[in-house]
């Protein structure tokens, strides 16, 4: 056997049949998915280059992956690595594997910084089309087709010779006498919407709308200068808060895939502190955000349990508290899949007999955690989401939501602090 040749295109179909054989759902996105970790090649490549030869070291590494995945596995941890978001993140045994739900948890927390952190004010100042902008626009087209129609018409009375006239009688008399009066006429109404043109183009000008960056927020423009209008409109109307770097706490951040797709798709105008009580996953966030090009000052990890590390002059100062915690409640454990019963980390799974003991830690640390008005956003099990809601709203949490996932579970819980609390 060590002689045969086998190609992309047999080792594929050989290892989905191989894998089918054994239960695996999708066996062929599966192979395709060790192959890619094997060759190096992208999953289009490989219909590309279906006829190349595997070498030996290429064999020997999709011997051992499918070997793995045939006893269980996850695919990520053989793999080592899969896509968040718009982030690739490494994945490595000891540390849980990212979920699609997860995302959703990222999209909550990234709606809620663009409408309440980021941009309120530039959200309000954003540039819209000026009902003016149109009317100019209209204005100068009829302004030039006007005085189109003024020259045809200067054009044809100046045509009409005094024999023309005199041979064609009355009626040509009268079209040139109508031509010279409605030029005048043209003229005048061309006139008159110029003026009223030049007024509001005049206007629009006045009050210069904010450049924005692909966020919505104002780029400040030290050379604009304020008209008198401006000045005597904000005589009596306080001056907008300058746009600011959002802060966002995450407790068990895992791989980092929450801290990352944050900091990452929102690069510049937020940056994260997240905690996580493995040193597996401190290590493995860190070689992600490295991946990333992310610097610790725009998402910084320790190694702590809970909120533990937080400095006492940070309390208060978060925007935003999200955690993907230990949800799974003690008598759902057993019943989970193979893979992840067997390979994933019991520590990240397991959250009590209602599957909320570590969020009732997070709920209880969020007050003194988040200023007034900040965002505590868990992911949690499906049947302890009305139980977690209502723990919210017992605690003085308002606005308290319940998101559901793409198959209609509910899933996340969200809420809004609005009196913090300081420890003496």
């Amino acid at each position: 056997m060590a002689n045969e040749i086998w190609t992309i295109k047999r080792c594929l179909e050989w290892t989905k049949e191989y894998l089918a054989e054994r239960g695996e759902e999708h066996p062929r996105l599966s192979a395709e998915w060790l192959l890619c970790a094997a060759t190096g090649l992208a999953r289009i490549d490989l219909y590309m280059r279906m006829d190349e030869t595997l070498d030996a070291a290429q064999l020997e590494t999709m011997h051992a992956a499918v070997v793995r995945r045939a006893k269980g596995e996850p695919l990520q941890y053989i793999t080592g690595s899969t896509q968040f978001r718009m982030i690739d993140v490494a994945c490595a045994p000891g540390v849980l594997i990212p979920r699609p739900e997860t995302e959703m948890l990222v999209e909550e927390v990234l709606n809620y910084l663009d409408a309440e952190v980021l941009s309120p004010e530039a959200a309000a100042r954003q540039r819209v089309e000026l009902p003016w902008n149109d009317e100019v626009e209209q204005a100068r087209k009829a302004e030039a087709a006007l005085a189109d129609e003024r020259a045809a018409a200067e054009r044809r009375a100046a045509n009409l010779t005094a024999a023309d006239e005199a041979a064609l009688g009355s009626d040509v008399l009268g079209s040139r006498a109508y031509a010279e009066e409605l030029a005048d006429r043209e003229a005048e109404e061309a006139a008159a919407q110029a003026a009223e043109a030049e007024a509001a183009e005049a206007e629009a000008m006045e009050t210069p709308e904010p450049e924005l960056d692909e966020y919505g927020i104002a780029i400040e423009d030290n050379d604009q200068q304020a008209t008198p209008a401006q000045d005597a409109a904000e005589a009596n109307v306080s001056a907008p808060a300058e746009p600011r770097t959002a802060r966002v706490l995450e407790v068990g951040c895992g791989t980092g895939c929450i801290s990352l797709s944050l900091a990452w798709e929102r690069r510049g105008h937020v940056t994260c502190t997240a905690t996580d009580i493995e040193p597996r996953a401190i290590d493995l966030a860190t070689k992600n955000r490295d991946a990333l090009g992310l610097t610790s000052d725009e998402v910084a990890f320790s190694l702590t349990n809970l909120v533990s590390s937080i400095p006492r002059e940070e309390w208060g100062t978060f925007d935003v508290l999200v955690s993907n915690p230990p949800y799974i409640p003690t008598d759902v454990m057993r019943s989970l899949p193979h893979e992840v019963k067997d390979f994933e980390p019991d520590l990240a799974l397991e959250g009590g007999a209602d599957g909320l003991d570590i969020f009732r830690r997070l709920l209880n640390a969020a007050p003194y955690m988040l200023r007034a008005g900040g965002l505590f956003a868990c992911e949690l099990y499906e049947g302890a989401l009305d139980a977690a809601a209502e723990l919210c709203r017992q605690a003085g949490l308002s606005d308290v939501r319940i998101v559901h996932d793409l198959t209609d579970r509910p899933r996340i819980v969200r809420a809004i602090v609005t009196e913090p609390k300081q420890r003496i």
